[in-house]
Protein backbone atom coordinates (compact mmCIF):
# COMPACT_ATOMS: atom_id res chain seq x y z
CA UNK A 1 0.00 0.00 0.00
CA UNK A 2 2.93 2.36 0.76
CA UNK A 3 4.54 1.22 -2.77
CA UNK A 4 1.63 2.31 -3.99
CA UNK A 5 0.88 5.68 -2.16
CA UNK A 6 4.14 6.69 -3.43
CA UNK A 7 3.39 6.04 -6.68
CA UNK A 8 -0.05 7.79 -7.34
CA UNK A 9 2.04 10.92 -5.40
CA UNK A 10 4.29 10.57 -8.18
CA UNK A 11 1.87 10.38 -10.84
CA UNK A 12 -0.38 13.07 -9.47
CA UNK A 13 3.30 16.01 -8.83
CA UNK A 14 3.44 14.53 -12.79
CA UNK A 15 -0.01 15.75 -13.96
CA UNK A 16 0.10 19.13 -11.78
CA UNK A 17 3.14 19.87 -13.63
CA UNK A 18 2.01 19.11 -17.02
CA UNK A 19 -1.66 20.90 -16.10
CA UNK A 20 1.04 23.82 -15.41
CA UNK A 21 2.39 23.73 -18.80
CA UNK A 22 -0.63 23.83 -20.99
CA UNK A 23 -2.03 26.19 -19.07
CA UNK A 24 -0.17 28.78 -18.86
CA UNK A 25 0.27 29.07 -15.16
CA UNK A 26 3.62 29.49 -13.23
CA UNK A 27 2.35 29.79 -9.52
CA UNK A 28 3.83 26.83 -7.58
CA UNK A 29 1.18 26.91 -4.79
CA UNK A 30 -1.31 26.12 -7.62
CA UNK A 31 0.47 23.17 -9.43
CA UNK A 32 1.21 22.20 -5.45
CA UNK A 33 -2.60 22.02 -4.92
CA UNK A 34 -2.84 20.07 -8.11
CA UNK A 35 -0.73 17.76 -6.76
CA UNK A 36 -1.74 17.36 -3.69
CA UNK A 37 -5.52 16.93 -3.51
CA UNK A 38 -6.38 13.32 -4.61
CA UNK A 39 -8.94 13.58 -8.02
CA UNK A 40 -10.34 10.44 -6.71
CA UNK A 41 -11.73 11.34 -3.35
CA UNK A 42 -14.44 13.50 -5.36
CA UNK A 43 -15.42 11.43 -8.42
CA UNK A 44 -17.00 8.10 -6.59
CA UNK A 45 -16.07 4.94 -7.18
CA UNK A 46 -14.18 3.42 -10.12
CA UNK A 47 -14.43 2.44 -13.03
CA UNK A 48 -15.34 6.04 -13.97
CA UNK A 49 -16.98 7.47 -16.89
CA UNK A 50 -14.51 9.93 -18.56
CA UNK A 51 -13.98 11.49 -21.88
CA UNK A 52 -11.33 13.61 -23.48
CA UNK A 53 -11.63 17.39 -24.71
CA UNK A 54 -12.06 16.69 -28.24
CA UNK A 55 -14.62 13.88 -27.73
CA UNK A 56 -16.75 16.58 -25.70
CA UNK A 57 -16.46 19.16 -28.59
CA UNK A 58 -17.75 16.32 -31.01
CA UNK A 59 -20.47 15.51 -28.49
CA UNK A 60 -18.74 11.74 -28.44
CA UNK A 61 -19.83 9.43 -25.88
CA UNK A 62 -17.72 8.55 -22.43
CA UNK A 63 -15.51 5.84 -22.52
CA UNK A 64 -15.85 3.42 -19.16
CA UNK A 65 -12.04 3.09 -17.77
CA UNK A 66 -11.09 -0.60 -17.75
CA UNK A 67 -10.46 -0.69 -13.94
CA UNK A 68 -10.92 1.46 -11.21
CA UNK A 69 -7.11 2.37 -10.55
CA UNK A 70 -6.82 6.06 -9.73
CA UNK A 71 -4.36 6.62 -12.41
CA UNK A 72 -6.85 6.76 -15.10
CA UNK A 73 -8.19 10.08 -13.22
CA UNK A 74 -4.47 12.45 -13.53
CA UNK A 75 -5.02 13.38 -17.58
CA UNK A 76 -6.58 16.29 -18.69
CA UNK A 77 -10.11 14.33 -19.24
CA UNK A 78 -13.39 15.12 -18.09
CA UNK A 79 -14.78 12.58 -15.22
CA UNK A 80 -18.81 12.24 -15.39
CA UNK A 81 -20.52 13.33 -12.04
CA UNK A 82 -24.34 12.68 -13.42
CA UNK A 83 -23.70 11.38 -17.23
CA UNK A 84 -27.57 11.54 -17.49
CA UNK A 85 -27.37 15.40 -16.73
CA UNK A 86 -24.15 16.25 -18.65
CA UNK A 87 -22.29 17.19 -15.49
CA UNK A 88 -18.40 16.58 -15.19
CA UNK A 89 -15.71 17.22 -12.98
CA UNK A 90 -14.62 19.65 -15.49
CA UNK A 91 -10.99 19.88 -17.75
CA UNK A 92 -8.00 20.24 -15.43
CA UNK A 93 -5.94 22.37 -17.66
CA UNK A 94 -8.91 25.01 -18.23
CA UNK A 95 -9.55 25.19 -14.35
CA UNK A 96 -5.55 25.34 -13.80
CA UNK A 97 -5.43 28.39 -16.23
CA UNK A 98 -8.39 29.69 -14.61
CA UNK A 99 -7.30 29.65 -11.22
CA UNK A 100 -3.80 30.99 -12.16
CA UNK A 101 -5.91 33.77 -13.39
CA UNK A 102 -7.74 34.65 -10.37
CA UNK A 103 -4.28 33.97 -8.31
CA UNK A 104 -6.07 33.42 -5.16
CA UNK A 105 -4.38 34.82 -2.16
CA UNK A 106 -3.78 33.34 1.63
CA UNK A 107 -6.74 35.16 3.70
CA UNK A 108 -9.29 35.77 0.61
CA UNK A 109 -12.83 34.80 0.18
CA UNK A 110 -13.94 32.70 -2.89
CA UNK A 111 -17.54 31.72 -3.74
CA UNK A 112 -17.54 28.96 -5.96
CA UNK A 113 -20.49 28.72 -8.36
CA UNK A 114 -21.04 25.29 -9.66
CA UNK A 115 -19.21 23.11 -6.68
CA UNK A 116 -20.44 19.94 -8.19
CA UNK A 117 -18.54 17.19 -5.70
CA UNK A 118 -15.77 20.04 -4.41
CA UNK A 119 -12.77 18.93 -6.05
CA UNK A 120 -11.73 22.63 -7.44
CA UNK A 121 -13.41 23.57 -4.12
CA UNK A 122 -10.45 21.82 -2.10
CA UNK A 123 -8.03 23.39 -4.60
CA UNK A 124 -9.38 26.77 -4.16
CA UNK A 125 -9.16 26.45 -0.56
CA UNK A 126 -5.81 25.28 -0.66
CA UNK A 127 -4.64 28.44 -1.56
CA UNK A 128 -6.54 30.67 0.20
CA UNK A 129 -5.16 29.56 3.80
CA UNK A 130 -4.52 30.86 5.96
CA UNK A 131 -6.92 32.36 6.91
CA UNK A 132 -9.28 32.26 3.67
CA UNK A 133 -12.34 30.87 3.01
CA UNK A 134 -14.58 29.36 0.28
CA UNK A 135 -18.42 29.45 -0.25
CA UNK A 136 -19.09 26.93 -2.32
CA UNK A 137 -22.92 26.74 -3.88
CA UNK A 138 -24.47 23.71 -5.58
CA UNK A 139 -27.95 23.64 -6.84
CA UNK A 140 -28.13 19.88 -7.38
CA UNK A 141 -29.29 18.45 -3.70
CA UNK A 142 -27.10 15.03 -4.51
CA UNK A 143 -24.09 16.27 -5.78
CA UNK A 144 -23.97 19.05 -2.64
CA UNK A 145 -24.24 16.41 -0.22
CA UNK A 146 -21.12 14.91 -1.69
CA UNK A 147 -19.24 17.76 -2.08
CA UNK A 148 -20.41 18.24 2.14
CA UNK A 149 -18.67 14.79 2.85
CA UNK A 150 -15.66 15.28 0.41
CA UNK A 151 -14.80 18.47 1.96
CA UNK A 152 -14.61 17.87 5.55
CA UNK A 153 -11.00 17.56 5.71
CA UNK A 154 -10.35 21.13 4.22
CA UNK A 155 -10.72 23.85 6.68
CA UNK A 156 -12.66 26.89 5.65
CA UNK A 157 -15.22 25.74 3.36
CA UNK A 158 -19.18 26.00 3.52
CA UNK A 159 -21.17 24.05 1.62
CA UNK A 160 -24.07 26.05 0.59
CA UNK A 161 -27.10 23.95 -1.55
CA UNK A 162 -28.82 26.22 -3.69
CA UNK A 163 -28.97 28.41 -6.67
CA UNK A 164 -26.51 31.18 -6.37
CA UNK A 165 -28.21 33.24 -8.62
CA UNK A 166 -31.08 33.92 -6.40
CA UNK A 167 -29.12 33.47 -2.93
CA UNK A 168 -26.96 36.07 -1.30
CA UNK A 169 -23.28 35.69 -2.13
CA UNK A 170 -20.83 36.94 0.45
CA UNK A 171 -18.62 39.84 0.13
CA UNK A 172 -16.21 37.66 -1.87
CA UNK A 173 -12.61 38.47 -3.48
CA UNK A 174 -13.09 36.01 -6.12
CA UNK A 175 -16.41 34.95 -7.68
CA UNK A 176 -15.71 31.65 -9.41
CA UNK A 177 -18.35 30.33 -11.77
CA UNK A 178 -18.43 26.68 -13.29
CA UNK A 179 -21.70 27.01 -15.08
CA UNK A 180 -22.14 29.23 -18.52
CA UNK A 181 -24.45 32.18 -18.05
CA UNK A 182 -25.98 34.88 -20.56
CA UNK A 183 -24.79 37.65 -18.16
CA UNK A 184 -23.67 37.71 -14.34
CA UNK A 185 -26.08 38.77 -12.09
CA UNK A 186 -25.57 42.50 -10.97
CA UNK A 187 -25.52 40.85 -7.56
CA UNK A 188 -22.49 38.92 -8.00
CA UNK A 189 -20.63 42.31 -9.45
CA UNK A 190 -22.05 44.04 -6.15
CA UNK A 191 -20.51 41.25 -3.86
CA UNK A 192 -16.93 41.72 -5.29
CA UNK A 193 -14.49 43.51 -2.76
CA UNK A 194 -12.38 45.93 -3.97
CA UNK A 195 -9.62 44.06 -6.38
CA UNK A 196 -12.02 41.42 -6.57
CA UNK A 197 -12.20 38.84 -9.46
CA UNK A 198 -15.21 37.11 -11.20
CA UNK A 199 -14.31 34.63 -13.58
CA UNK A 200 -17.07 32.88 -15.71
CA UNK A 201 -18.39 31.28 -18.93
CA UNK A 202 -19.98 33.79 -21.05
CA UNK A 203 -22.33 32.02 -23.08
CA UNK A 204 -25.19 34.68 -24.78
CA UNK A 205 -25.61 32.95 -28.07
CA UNK A 206 -24.50 29.53 -29.60
CA UNK A 207 -21.97 31.37 -31.30
CA UNK A 208 -20.40 32.73 -27.94
CA UNK A 209 -18.78 30.51 -25.86
CA UNK A 210 -16.04 32.22 -23.78
CA UNK A 211 -14.24 32.43 -20.26
CA UNK A 212 -13.98 35.66 -19.62
CA UNK A 213 -11.94 37.80 -16.46
CA UNK A 214 -13.57 40.51 -14.54
CA UNK A 215 -11.92 42.44 -11.75
CA UNK A 216 -13.50 45.64 -9.97
CA UNK A 217 -11.50 48.47 -10.03
CA UNK A 218 -11.88 52.29 -8.52
CA UNK A 219 -13.75 53.22 -12.30
CA UNK A 220 -15.65 50.24 -12.74
CA UNK A 221 -15.89 46.48 -13.70
CA UNK A 222 -12.55 46.04 -16.10
CA UNK A 223 -13.21 42.42 -18.18
CA UNK A 224 -10.62 40.29 -20.30
CA UNK A 225 -11.60 37.96 -22.48
CA UNK A 226 -10.05 34.57 -21.91
CA UNK A 227 -9.99 31.44 -24.00
CA UNK A 228 -13.79 29.41 -25.18
CA UNK A 229 -14.80 27.56 -22.73
CA UNK A 230 -18.13 25.25 -22.62
CA UNK A 231 -20.44 24.54 -19.46
CA UNK A 232 -23.59 23.31 -18.86
CA UNK A 233 -26.12 26.26 -18.77
CA UNK A 234 -26.20 28.31 -14.80
CA UNK A 235 -29.96 27.63 -13.89
CA UNK A 236 -31.84 31.29 -13.80
CA UNK A 237 -28.97 32.60 -15.67
CA UNK A 238 -29.16 31.01 -18.68
CA UNK A 239 -31.98 33.36 -20.80
CA UNK A 240 -32.02 36.53 -22.33
CA UNK A 241 -35.19 38.72 -22.51
CA UNK A 242 -36.83 39.88 -25.78
CA UNK A 243 -34.95 43.64 -25.56
CA UNK A 244 -31.13 42.07 -25.10
CA UNK A 245 -29.00 42.98 -27.47
CA UNK A 246 -26.14 40.26 -28.14
CA UNK A 247 -22.85 39.97 -29.35
CA UNK A 248 -21.19 38.22 -32.29
CA UNK A 249 -17.81 36.76 -31.56
CA UNK A 250 -15.61 39.75 -32.43
CA UNK A 251 -18.72 41.92 -30.51
CA UNK A 252 -17.54 39.65 -27.28
CA UNK A 253 -13.99 39.51 -28.30
CA UNK A 254 -13.91 43.39 -28.13
CA UNK A 255 -15.98 43.41 -24.89
CA UNK A 256 -13.19 45.18 -22.20
CA UNK A 257 -16.05 46.22 -18.90
CA UNK A 258 -19.36 45.03 -17.78
CA UNK A 259 -21.73 47.90 -16.34
CA UNK A 260 -24.91 47.54 -14.18
CA UNK A 261 -27.36 49.75 -15.42
CA UNK A 262 -28.45 51.24 -12.11
CA UNK A 263 -24.95 52.54 -12.28
CA UNK A 264 -24.38 53.77 -15.86
CA UNK A 265 -27.19 53.55 -18.41
CA UNK A 266 -26.01 51.52 -21.94
CA UNK A 267 -24.12 54.08 -24.44
CA UNK A 268 -22.31 53.56 -27.88
CA UNK A 269 -19.87 51.23 -26.87
CA UNK A 270 -22.03 49.10 -25.32
CA UNK A 271 -21.75 45.48 -26.89
CA UNK A 272 -24.02 43.33 -25.04
CA UNK A 273 -26.93 44.49 -23.10
CA UNK A 274 -28.61 41.55 -20.98
CA UNK A 275 -30.57 42.22 -18.08
CA UNK A 276 -29.52 44.46 -15.41
CA UNK A 277 -26.03 44.57 -16.76
CA UNK A 278 -24.39 45.73 -19.98
CA UNK A 279 -21.09 44.83 -21.78
CA UNK A 280 -19.46 47.50 -23.22
CA UNK A 281 -15.83 48.10 -25.82
CA UNK A 282 -14.71 50.75 -23.00
CA UNK A 283 -11.19 50.16 -21.40
CA UNK A 284 -11.03 51.01 -17.82
CA UNK A 285 -7.53 53.14 -16.74
CA UNK A 286 -5.12 50.85 -14.55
Amino acid sequence: MAGRDADLAEIRSAYAHELMASSGSSDPRIENAFATVPREDFVGPGPWLIMGLTAALADERYVRTLDADPAHLYQNTLVALDAEKGINNGEPSLHAAWIGAVAPKPGEAVSHVGAGTGYYSAILSRLVLPGGSVHAFEIEPELAEKARRNLLPYPGVTIVTGDAVTLPLPASDIIYVNASVVAPPAAWLHALKPGGRLIFPWRPSEKVALSVLVTRRQAGFALEPLMPSWFIPCVGASFTGRKAKLPDRAGAQRTRSIWRAADRPPDETATAIIGDVWFSSERLAE
